[in-house]
């Protein structure tokens, strides 16, 4: 799977609920990503929309879980909604539906450049021939502006009751949307495809600060004078080039060092303000806990007004990090539950007052995440 992002102007994209129903493993689930009180204090700055101070949503999403808790696969699915509004093509959707006998929905809500809130349902019905048709989505787009003093609840409101008029078909209503603006960041095998910058002086600085942090053998990053649209890291007996839409292929490099290139190219986005919505996706298996941790923070540091993270992790050491327990959420899957294997938990939800301690919580496994180990240690007593 290829990281995936969208050239354009950068815009404003929040992503603020979300329902899924028949895609994947998901049913019945439902994450929303607002908040409804100002944080006194909070270490994240502007989380609410750009002069819209009430209209509250949570700008950094720390998404944690064990391993098929659906962290991966909720990324992938907002991928396909996006791609699905921008794209006009439904084949990705149809791909992620569970049982093709049953009816699939997802509905989102979201806000793009013009303070405007969105709310797009779908329904598609069940397969009656070998490939889903148009004739088997059902749109529902509706929008509403967002007022100075609005709180997301109150926009909503108005928007639930004011009159819908339906277009004639599916791709009608999806050009009432403005232009999506993302980046998406998946792990990668060696085989994938370079995507940088062309002689980016910031990403040069970027990259070779973090490569150096990875591995202190590497002794400089430098824009290739030789080779189109590629970057030189300089070892103390060798050299291996990155090129853009090029294998990455090396093995000079260790896996964290590879995983680093894509870490530098989403702080180098983040710095030029190049795209609003960020899905990082367990980019840091390889990384030290303390490097992910430094990375994280100036992530969020070079957050801009309007923009949106989600950053998925295993490491626990990034609880002690001075973050609003509103900024972590904890998905749980349960098979024992088919109506709803995967649900996910907001931890302010549960850990009500400030002196809560959200490390103590997990150890705890108040949000009943924890891996099964029993199973691991099962295997020694046969």
């Amino acid at each position: 799977m290829k990281s995936e992002e969208i050239y354009n102007r950068r815009d404003t994209m929040v992503v603020l609920d979300v329902r899924l129903d028949n895609f994947y493993a998901f049913k019945n689930f439902h994450m929303n990503l607002t908040y409804p009180k100002k944080i006194v204090g909070s270490s994240i700055k502007d989380e609410h929309l750009a002069d819209r101070p009430n209209f509250r949503y949570k700008k950094v999403n720390i998404i944690m879980g064990s391993n098929a808790s659906g962290k991966t696969t909720f990324g992938h699915m907002l991928m396909n909604i996006f791609n699905f509004i921008e794209k006009k093509n439904y084949e990705l959707l149809a791909d992620a539906i569970c049982d093709r006998a049953k009816e699939a929905f997802f509905s989102l809500d979201m806000v793009v450049k013009s303070n405007t809130l969105y709310r797009i349902v779908c329904t598609i019905t069940p397969r009656t021939k070998e490939k889903y048709g148009t004739e088997n989505f059902k749109l529902e787009i509706r929008k509403e502006s967002i007022r100075l003093n609005d709180s997301y609840e109150a926009c909503v409101k108005r928007l639930e009751e004011a009159q819908y008029l339906p277009e004639d078909n599916y791709i009608d209503e999806l050009e009432k949307i403005e232009n999506l603006d993302w980046i998406f960041e998946y792990p990668e095998d060696t085989r994938r495809i370079l995507q940088l910058p062309n002689n980016d002086k910031q990403f040069r600085f970027v990259l070779e600060n973090i490569l150096k942090a990875l591995d202190p053998s590497i002794l400089a990053v430098e824009i290739s004078k030789d080779v189109k649209n590629a970057y030189v890291i300089r070892l103390k007996d060798r050299a291996v080039i990155l090129q853009d839409g090029e294998r990455f292929t090396t093995e000079v490099l260790s896996s964290g060092t590879k995983a680093g290139v894509e870490v530098a190219r989403v702080i180098s986005s983040l710095i030029h303000g190049d795209y609003s919505f960020c899905y990082c996706d367990e980019k840091f298996s390889y990384i030290h806990s303390d490097i992910e941790k430094a990375v994280l923070s100036l992530m969020i540091e070079y957050l801009h007004p309007n923009d949106q993270l989600f950053f998925t992790t295993h490491n626990t050491d990034i609880l002690d990090m001075n973050l609003p327990k509103h900024a972590f959420t904890f998905l749980r899957k349960d098979v024992d539950s088919p109506d709803c294997p995967i649900t996910c938990i907001d931890a302010s939800s549960l850990l009500k007052r400030s002196t809560d301690s959200l490390k103590n919580a997990v150890d705890n496994d108040l949000f009943s995440c924890a891996p099964a180990v029993d199973l691991i240690y099962a295997i020694a007593e046969r």
